[in-house]
């Protein structure tokens, strides 16, 4: 199991678009990802939870990863976190 932290760090926060980004990414993991603030996690292969975070720019959030893909998955969402989601600035 990984159980981590990673910064917002794309202008907008985690709106829409970037969810929808981060849900492409996790449902193609069997593991169990989950992401929120402190002790509140959401699914993360749930487009309504991850919306419901309000994750703006600068915010941290945790993230806990249990399966057998759980370093491939890590890998990939801090991919996606660091490209800022794919977004123009």
């Amino acid at each position: 199991m990984i159980d981590t932290t990673i910064d917002v760090i794309n202008k907008l926060g985690l709106h829409a678009r970037a969810s929808g980004k981060l849900i492409e990414v996790t449902t193609k993991f069997r593991s169990s990802i989950q992401i929120g603030k402190g002790d509140k996690l959401v699914d993360a292969k749930n487009i309504m939870s991850l919306l419901m975070l309000g994750a703006g720019k600068g915010t941290t959030l945790r993230l806990v990863i249990d399966g057998a893909d759980e370093e491939k998955a890590l890998e990939e969402i801090q991919t996606l976190f660091a490209a800022k989601f794919y977004e123009a600035e």
